[in-house]
């Protein structure tokens, strides 16, 4: 017998400033999140009371790291993190959500068909690795590529290079680990082309969902 889904937690009351007119789009999300998301193992249960500022205002700071009208690659999207709630906080920018596994890209159509609404320019979604060049020839040219606890940054990077061209930067959200091991990994980064790596602290106005993203740029080639 499987265990009742808990419902949806409420917005906090800065979810408004953060997505605007877009809040009706997160709260359907954030619903879905917490009802199929679980159901399908994309999200645990024990995350559905904290699914707002862990998981999507956690996921809408890095928002403050993408440039005006940017075309958007978010590289292991699993549950749609961080690519959906940056998507509806920055209705300007062109995303693409990128995942490998069926039942994930199942819930991502889902998810884009559902909030079709809240974009201004229509969401992509790819079934498939960042690292193969079926990915870069369907997504294009590419301004920013994110990814949320997909993989350490230098085999990220790796992941990623057929959409990383130069100009091009990665956004990744990375936990503490990562973040104290950054400076050690700075030279290893730099030998695969990438350029300005930095921590940037990011959605200082969103409490305990402010995060520290690290961003590095493509090179020249």
């Amino acid at each position: 017998m499987t265990e009742p889904t808990p419902d949806a937690p409420p917005p906090p009351a800065v979810a408004g400033e953060v997505f605007g007119d877009a809040l009706p789009a997160a709260c359907a999300f954030v619903a879905k999140l917490a009802s199929a998301g679980v159901a399908r193992g994309l999200i645990g249960p024990r995350e559905v009371p904290r699914l707002w500022e862990r998981h999507v205002l956690n996921s809408a700071a890095v928002a403050e790291a993408v440039p005006q009208g940017a075309r958007v690659v978010d590289v292991g999207s699993g549950a749609g993190l961080p690519g959906i709630p940056l998507g509806l906080a920055r209705r300007d920018i062109a995303l693409t959500l990128v995942e490998p596994m069926a039942r994930r890209v199942e819930f991502l159509q889902e998810a884009v068909a559902e909030l079709a609404d809240a974009q201004r320019t229509p969401w992509q979604v790819l079934r498939g690795r960042a690292e193969e060049r079926s990915v870069a020839g369907s997504v294009g040219p590419v301004d920013v590529v994110t990814a949320r606890a997909v993989a350490p940054l230098p085999r990220l990077v790796g992941w990623c290079r057929g959409l990383l061209r130069p100009g091009t930067q990665l956004v990744a959200l990375v936990g503490a680990r990562a973040l104290a091991e950054l400076p050690a990994l700075i030279p290893e980064l730099e030998a695969a082309g990438m350029r300005d790596i930095h921590p940037r602290a990011v959605g200082a106005s969103l409490g305990a969902a402010a995060t520290t993203v690290v961003v590095m740029t493509r090179g020249a080639r």
